[in-house]
């Protein structure tokens, strides 16, 4: 229940024998007892494993139909939240659907379906009141082909008989904002706007700028409506009742909206508990915290939150479902959601509590958002991947974006993954890529400076180019990233990690690479700086100073590993080998140990650690720090 049927797998299944399960009829105790019936489910279940059964099995269960769906389409929801929607139902398709008043999903609802489909032999589904659809057939082609019936037949009907503006007329300054101007402007806001939703806990963001968000919030009917909350149990549960608004023109400065928008939270917060307070019962679970999970910016758009990225876009999908079920009800009726005490019985039932319970721990790095400069290969590839195994959000930074992208298709879908072009030595490409980093994701909480190059030469053959290059990419190019993040890091009031990947020759004296070494010990010092500047921000900055890295290494394959063997006198094939017994534990250093050198620095178990180096070079004594 509750699924994705996006990523649904067999363990995401449910399999119940359909002879037990309609015989529960025969001991279900009453409405005032229903949910005793989920318990009883569990005595129904054909085979092990799988997925707990559907607070909705009973509905799919027990009507008398070989295939039965259950669905919540726009159109559909319009005419069940709509005032007269019973009428509406009656006239738009006469006794082939059935109207049923709202009832909360459970094993009462399908017993009401079940008759429904006995006693009206013509009706092919109903309009569940305030809910969404059911409709049922002898084969799963001629079910869905009833469910697109109904659908496509409802918004036939909205569509031929909708008022011109049902939002009502457009309200002035509310209009959208010029699409780079809305998005600077989105990039500007989220990062408070995430602290504003984290203050009970972390989570990721989404953002949405379509064009039926902004439609709806330039028109002068939405501060009704969205006060009116959402209807449909699986979008509120998302979406929680009802959204934050900010109250005033597109065009207001960024300041002057954070100040409002923080002046609306705490009345939203006060809200909430107020509204939990009124409903709450001794045996309701205990509040989930009062924070927002949707925030209407007119002219710009809507940011939605959650505990990962894939919720956090569910639940503005929803939101956008809302919308749309608001536009079709206010067109040729009144929206009329169900009532607040019936949300609450949904949002606090202790079925649903149940589900979250059933929930997997997360993982470390679970609502955390990585930032990895020249992430497209080599160590900072291995650095994304790591995180994102550990439960991060992760953005690909590199200068080539195609590799970037293509390094984050590897890595996982877009709810994990993105790509972006960055030149870490142009400040506008840095923020650029911060923006994006936010705008994917809703914020920042982990910055990695790898993007690096090397260029083996001696004192004599380095030229000024080669020197500003190196210190251009490394010593700059962390300069401004670290810059960009830190602004959004303090405006978040999150914490966050800084992690620097600087090298064994940030300390150590060898030939033939001054350019690079001097660059990599400007960047160790930068942690050191930047860890006595931003500890009262609770932001952490610590590097790592690898060595020997050969296998995966985009600065060997480039040029440097054949130059630096001719320094050692082995052959270039050799050269990991090389390094790997010249170590105190003769162990050859691959990505994948850097890697691991991040996770921890920017896990729980080093939450006190700031202003470290950490070698990962298998033992060079002479590197040892000091």
């Amino acid at each position: 229940s509750g699924g994705d049927l996006g990523t649904l797998t067999e363990q995401g299944l449910a399999v119940l024998r359909l002879d037990r399960m309609r015989a529960l009829v025969e001991v279900y105790p009453g409405l005032e007892r229903e949910d005793e019936m989920v318990a009883a489910f569990d005595y129904c279940l054909h085979g092990k494993g799988g997925a707990a059964p559907s607070i909705d099995t009973a509905m799919h269960g027990l009507v008398d139909a070989a295939h039965v769906d259950h669905l919540h389409p726009d159109a559909g929801i319009a005419i069940a939240t709509a005032a007269d929607g019973q009428q509406l139902t009656e006239k738009i398709f006469g006794d082939e659907v059935v109207w049923v008043p709202w009832r909360r999903p459970g094993f009462q609802l399908g017993v009401d379906i079940a008759k429904i489909k006995s006693e009206s032999p013509q009706a092919i589904g109903c309009i569940l009141g305030g809910h969404g659809i059911t409709a049922w057939g002898a084969t799963s082609e001629q079910a869905e082909a009833n469910s697109l019936w109904i659908i496509e037949t409802a918004a036939a009907h909205i569509d031929a008989h909708s008022r011109p503006e049902p939002f009502g007329s457009p309200l002035d300054g509310y209009g959208a904002l010029p699409e780079a101007e809305r998005r600077a402007k989105a990039a500007a806001l989220a990062p408070t706007l995430r602290s504003l939703a984290s203050h009970d806990r972390p989570v990721v963001g989404h953002f949405t700028d379509s064009a039926v968000v902004l439609d709806f919030l330039a028109s002068s009917e939405h501060p009704r409506l969205a006060a009116l909350g959402t209807s449909c149990p699986d979008h509120f549960l998302r979406t929680k009742v009802k959204p934050l608004v900010l109250d005033l023109p597109a065009d207001i400065p960024v300041e002057e909206a954070v100040a409002r928008l923080r002046e609306l939270h705490a009345a939203y917060r006060e809200d909430y508990q107020a509204y939990y307070d009124r409903h709450a019962t001794p045996d309701s679970p205990a509040i989930r915290g009062a924070d927002p999970l949707i925030i209407l910016v007119p002219g710009v758009g809507m940011f939605s939150y959650g505990k990962d990225a894939q919720t956090a876009r569910v639940a503005g999908e929803f939101y956008v479902n809302a919308i749309n079920v608001m536009r079709g009800a206010e067109g040729v009726s009144t929206y009329a959601p169900i009532d607040e005490a019936e949300k609450f019985r949904i949002e606090y039932w202790a079925l649903e509590e149940a589900k979250l319970q059933r929930m997997p721990a997360p993982r470390p790095l679970a609502t955390r958002i990585a930032l990895v400069t020249g992430a497209a290969s080599g160590i900072g590839k291995a650095i994304a991947t790591r995180l994102a195994a550990e439960g991060a959000c992760v953005v690909i930074a590199d200068l080539d974006a195609d590799k970037a992208q293509a390094a984050a298709v590897e890595i996982g879908s877009t709810d994990v993954a993105v790509g972006v072009a960055a030149d870490v030595t142009d400040e506008a490409a840095v923020q650029a890529a911060v923006d994006a980093c936010v705008l994917a994701f809703g914020g920042l909480d982990l910055v990695v400076n790898n993007a690096g190059l090397s260029l083996s030469k001696s004192l004599l053959e380095t030229t000024v180019a080669d020197w500003e290059l190196q210190h251009a990419v490394m010593a700059k190019g962390s300069f401004l990233v670290a810059r960009a993040a830190a602004k959004v890091l303090i405006e978040q009031q999150l914490g966050g990690d800084v992690v620097y990947i600087s090298s064994k020759n940030s300390v150590f004296a060898g030939p033939n690479n001054i350019a690079y070494s001097a660059t990599k010990a400007d960047q160790a010092h930068q942690v050191r700086l930047l860890a006595a500047e931003l500890g009262e921000h609770g932001v952490k900055v610590n590097g790592i100073n690898p060595d020997g890295v050969v296998r995966g290494s985009g600065i060997f394959a480039g040029g440097w590993g054949a130059k630096r063997a001719a320094v050692y006198g082995v052959p270039e094939e050799e050269l990991g080998a090389y390094y790997a017994q010249r170590t105190l534990l003769k162990r050859e250093v691959l990505p994948e140990h850097v890697a691991n050198a991040v996770f921890v620095l920017c896990s729980a178990d080093l939450s006190h650690t700031t202003g470290l180096h950490v070698p990962v070079d298998a033992g060079v004594a002479a590197a040892f720090l000091r």
